[in-house]
């Protein structure tokens, strides 16, 4: 399992890349389900949840704006 940093390595790298942005979107979904089945994300994320939780949040929710699809 990636620690939060690595994800976030992982999402500068794609982020900066200059991969087309199809190739972009599809590396961001799957880093997105890596951190959901990691970090063990629900599918209704409470607020609970969300206040045990803030750095996977954090993270999840940056990568999850980035994408344009």
């Amino acid at each position: 399992m990636r620690t939060l940093r690595q994800i976030n390595a992982v999402y500068e790298k794609i982020l900066h890349s200059d991969m087309n942005q199809r190739v972009k979107e599809m590396k961001l979904a799957s880093l997105m389900k890596e951190i959901e089945r990691c970090y063990r994300i629900p599918l209704r994320i409470s607020d609970e949840w969300e206040k045990e939780n803030p750095e996977v949040m954090e993270m999840y929710s940056k990568i999850r704006k980035s994408r344009t699809l």
